[in-house]
């Protein structure tokens, strides 16, 4: 099983910057697995946020696609998850999931994914 360990917590005010990472460790062999970001607000479902596919197919939440995007260090197994213009809904714990494949239609669902990290709170407010 993969280990994932995001970072890049913090309290931020709206409309600035924030990046998280996820690093992967162990598990399969080599780095050609899915990874994605989800985040989950107090009293709320888990949402997928963004999906990576080491082939550089990516899939960003219609909703957040204008301010958050999601890249990844293949040679390190660095997942990012960058974001701009934050606002006090973007708070959330923030985690990091994997998987050896996930079907492609459903890459932001989080049932479909086996392996998490233990998250990272994301705090906006004034």
């Amino acid at each position: 099983q993969v280990q994932l360990m995001e970072s890049g917590r913090g309290s931020v005010q709206p409309g600035e910057s924030l990046t998280l990472s996820c690093t992967a460790s162990g598990g399969w062999s080599d780095s050609s697995y899915y990874m994605a970001w989800f985040r989950q607000a107090p009293g709320k479902r888990r949402e997928g946020v963004a999906a990576y596919i080491n082939d550089g197919e990516q899939e960003v939440a219609d909703s957040l696609s204008g301010r958050f995007r999601i890249s990844k260090d293949i040679s390190q197994n660095i997942l990012y998850l960058h974001m701009s213009e934050l606002i006090p809904e973007d708070t959330a714990t923030y985690y990091c999931a994997a998987d050896r494949w996930v079907n492609r239609a459903r890459l932001l669902r989080a049932n479909q994914w086996n392996s998490w990290g233990k998250g990272t709170q994301v705090t906006v407010s004034a």
